[in-house]
């Protein structure tokens, strides 16, 4: 394994018909690989149009990653910011507690 599936899980994630039929189903339907995200062709990764584990052909379609634009780095980048800003960590310092000599 290399590049963005070293250490993950997706590939276990992938249902067993993935090369099978899922995969050429979306090759036919959209032979061009016209990357949804920009609207040009030679897109070279299949991409979740909505983000999840939802496998179906209509979530499906192609974008740009190995080559520029880039469209999927950049999508799934601002998906990941968006999922930090929305569940952020707790800070490090603990809430100052009140001088023991006002309580």
């Amino acid at each position: 394994m290399s590049g963005g599936w070293r250490g993950s899980t997706r590939r276990s994630r992938l249902p067993s018909n993935w090369r099978s039929e899922i995969r050429p189903a979306a090759h036919a339907r959209n032979p061009d690989h016209i990357c949804h995200i920009c609207g040009q062709p030679g897109g070279d990764y299949l991409d979740h149009k909505n983000p999840g584990d939802d496998h179906s052909p209509e979530n499906l379609d192609w974008a740009h990653d190995a080559v520029p634009p880039h469209c999927h780095r950049f999508k799934s980048s601002a998906e990941g910011h968006a999922a930090k800003a929305a569940n952020p960590l707790p800070g490090r310092k603990r809430p100052q507690e009140p001088h023991p000599g006002l309580l």
